[in-house]
């Protein structure tokens, strides 16, 4: 199988995976999203170590220790993604699985709009009409909330700034978790430690089928991050783009015909925009990069008939 195609599928099911979440975090109630966050956490970091283990690949961890900008980035990704895991693990459980799917529906917006701002990056005007259009949706979303989406805004510049604080430490994914998972061990243990010493614990007290589906936790959070960096690096950006998008649209599905939660008129008005907004912006990221790829060809022909002269 040629590894485009196989970088394809392996995100195809990372964001599959990740989209199906919603339907997940039900099953572990009565745990409250605190503590299946610190369990996602503790069994996360055992996923990882175990993979790891299976590949013998520790030789990373020397070099690392060596860079202690690069462990205070992962550091601070560490943090940011526990708000991020905490908020979406709250918003599916309390039933607004809808407007976290709207979190991630925005986030490549919020994304360019981190480039503008902490980047200095200059957008093309097809862009400014994606992020206009953005903007306006949360304003037609929050007249129809009566608040501002803060789940949904919450998850999209958290998970914004987890992927701009990971391309700038530049680490593989597996190893990039490890690290983050172990920055959180001491807290998401000693929180579990103190739940199980009070008996307000749940991992002990439910069942055996309730401690497996905890483990899980750990497990289903590890295997779709690992096949998103196989398909990283394997797939151009422009298709990790556009792959993007299955996450939320499953999330979507899930919150209107699964979970059957309301969608009035104004809040079908407020979600149309914003795929109005992901369609423009989806068209100009095609666009430019078909142009980039007619300039690398054609830059590449001008250099072999000079060659040749």
């Amino acid at each position: 199988m040629p590894d485009h195609r196989r970088g394809v599928l392996y995100g195809i099911a990372a964001y599959t995976m990740w989209g199906l979440f919603p339907l997940y975090w039900p099953l572990l109630k009565p745990s409250g999203a605190v503590e299946i966050l610190a369990h996602r956490m503790v069994w996360s970091l055992v996923a990882v170590l175990a993979a790891l283990a299976v590949r013998r690949h520790w030789s990373w961890i020397r070099s690392l220790a060596r860079r202690p900008g690069k462990l205070a980035l992962l550091t601070i990704a560490a943090v940011v993604v526990t708000v991020n895991w905490g908020v979406y693990i709250y918003a599916v459980n309390t039933g607004h699985v809808v407007e976290s799917a709207l979190g991630y529906f925005i986030n490549p917006l919020v994304s360019v709009l981190f480039g503008v701002v902490l980047l200095r990056e200059r957008l093309r005007p097809l862009q400014w009409a994606a992020v206009g259009f953005g903007a306006l949706a949360v304003l037609v979303l929050a007249f129809d909330y009566g608040r501002l989406p803060w789940i949904a805004l919450t998850l999209a510049f958290s998970f914004g700034l987890y992927g701009l604080v990971k391309k700038r430490a530049n680490v593989e994914a597996t190893e990039s978790l490890a690290v983050e998972t172990l920055a959180l061990l001491l807290p998401a243990a000693g929180y579990l430690l103190f739940l199980h010493g009070t008996g307000a614990g749940t991992f002990a007290r439910e069942g055996i089928w309730h401690m497996v589906l905890l483990v899980g936790a750990g497990i289903i959070t590890a295997v779709p991050l690992v096949c998103f960096g196989a398909a990283a690096i394997r797939v151009p950006l422009s298709t990790m783009g556009l792959l993007q998008y299955i996450a939320p649209v499953l999330q979507f599905a899930v919150g209107v015909l699964v979970v059957k939660e309301v969608m009035p008129s104004s809040r079908w008005i407020g979600f149309s925009i914003v795929w109005l907004a992901l369609a423009v912006f989806t068209y100009d990221s095609v666009r430019a990069a078909r142009t980039a790829a007619r300039n690398r060809r054609s830059a590449g022909t001008l250099d072999h008939v000079v060659a040749e002269r």
